[in-house]
């Protein structure tokens, strides 16, 4: 690494070797050779005067790619596609007259773009779901160990650990079901000439639109049977970079809530995330254990939900058939995005499949909160034994601000329970009160719909791309 310029920490930090390489140049540049080899074919399957000699040699040079040659003809051409017809015209000379024939930049730049958002979004999808399969089996784990539950960050009536879980894994279906619904949309621009009207090709074709049909159909087959645009201008539609961008944002936004909740559990020593034996916490607090990986995620993750209206942007203030004002902004915008995000999948994997947690600071939350929740069925019990309803309302209501003013003032434990037990009026369910306030009695149906969502929404899923799962989330610095 040169260490005396800039490097983007997406890549020298964050991101995966495998998104790096699917949007790296030797990729995308070969995917152009690959595009002018699949035109150049179907032309000469259609009669054009191009030779299976050119392509064979066309063929022969795909991967070997010469980019000093190509930068020093950007550098005279001011026009990379250009640079890279030239490149490729130099080592294979022979179809040098046929390379990129009747194409406009766009041929190549667009479709290539598709296709290595297309394998981007195959790799997200490969972490997604794998993330889900790690907090299917936490959920499952914990689904009936009991919890706190929160509403406005107040302590609130019990679910459990793995009740909670399946919140997070909800979101993620959500993600997955949006992001197979963008994948089973995917086009490719096709063979649409400088306008996207073909009017180049139907010269080429001396005016046979069948053949001009048959021609875009033949490329795209080539290209691995993908279907394609109808009609475009210059360009592949703008609003599908902003579409890929907002269910990016949404695995965003999934991930950060839960990063969120886990950095709240780990203030209050419930759940935390992995913490390695050689870990520094702070530079100063030696005793910290800070939810570095938590934090991390939720600040990937803010860059994230906030690119997608960059290309609203672009999209909306797309001149007629085209303008390159878009160029510069989305070789930037889309690759981070598709890094980011897989920097994202790859945090979340490594937390899910690491979480700790603490069973006995769970109770014990449980049991600073729980009594005042069960005030309710300790006077119900109590009616069943022949007490007066409003009068022992009455007295509850009095012994639990008495006890929430020792917590609050005094900075004691929660002992209504004690106090309940030596009041003559709860004398009927005086030796109930430990059955009474059974935490499990408290968390209704929560266990079982942890199971029921697993096996109706999220275990067909992970059956369906049983093939991708195992993967493990590294976190390297």
């Amino acid at each position: 690494m040169d260490h005396s310029r800039y490097e983007n920490p997406l890549c020298t930090r964050y991101a995966s070797r495998e998104m790096q390489e699917n949007f790296g140049d030797l990729k995308r540049f070969r995917l152009w050779r690959k595009l002018w080899i699949a035109l150049a074919e179907s032309e000469m399957e259609l009669g054009l005067p191009v030779t299976q000699a050119q392509i064979d040699e066309m063929k022969a040079h795909a991967d070997d790619i010469d980019f000093a040659r190509a930068e020093a003809y950007e550098r005279k051409f001011r026009h990379d596609v250009m640079a890279h017809v030239h490149a490729f015209g130099d080592a294979a000379p022979s179809a040098a007259p046929i390379i990129h024939l009747g194409a406009t930049s766009c041929f190549v730049d667009c479709n290539s773009e598709l296709l290595i958002m297309k394998d981007g979004l195959h790799i997200l999808l490969k972490k997604l779901v794998n993330v889900m399969d790690k907090l299917r089996a936490f959920a499952l784990k914990y689904k009936d160990l009991p919890t706190l539950g929160f509403t406005h960050l107040q302590p609130a009536q019990l679910t459990t650990v793995g009740k909670r879980a399946s919140l997070w894994l909800q979101d993620l279906m959500l993600d997955y079901e949006n992001l197979t619904d963008l994948l089973s949309h995917f086009r490719l621009r096709g063979v649409k000439g400088t306008t996207g009207t073909q009017a180049s090709f139907l010269d080429l074709f001396d005016g046979d639109e069948e053949k001009v049909r048959r021609l875009e159909a033949r490329v795209a087959e080539k290209l691995g049977g993908e279907k394609v645009y109808a009609v475009t201008g210059q360009t592949y539609p703008r609003k599908f970079d902003y579409n890929v961008l907002c269910v990016l944002s949404q695995m965003a936004q999934s991930a950060y809530k839960f990063s969120n909740d886990v950095r709240i559990l780990q203030n209050m020593k419930e759940i935390e995330e992995p913490f390695e034996k050689t870990q520094i916490g702070s530079s100063a607090m030696a005793y910290k254990r800070n939810p570095m990986r938590c934090e991390r995620m939720g600040s990937l993750c803010r860059y994230l939900i906030s690119l997608p209206m960059n290309s609203a942007v672009t999209a909306s203030t797309q001149w007629f058939e085209r303008t390159l004002d878009d160029s510069a902004n989305r070789r930037i915008v889309n690759a981070q995005a598709f890094l980011t995000a897989d920097a994202v999948l790859n945090l979340y994997m490594n937390v899910a499949e690491n979480l700790v947690v603490y069973e006995k600071v769970i109770a014990k939350h449980i049991a600073a909160e729980l009594p005042f929740m069960a005030t309710e069925n300790i006077m119900m019990e109590c009616v069943k034994a022949g007490g007066d309803r409003q009068a022992l309302h009455e007295r509850i209501r009095k012994l639990s601000m008495e006890a929430g003013a020792a917590v609050k003032q005094e900075g004691k434990e929660n002992d209504l329970l004690s106090r309940i037990a030596a009041d003559d009026a709860f004398a009927a369910v005086r030796d109930r009160l430990g059955e009474i306030v059974d935490a499990k009695k408290f968390i209704g149906r929560a266990p079982h719909q942890t199971e029921e969502f697993i096996a109706r929404d999220i275990d067909p899923i992970l059956k369906r791309h049983a093939a991708l799962l195992g993967e493990t989330g590294e976190v390297n610095v």
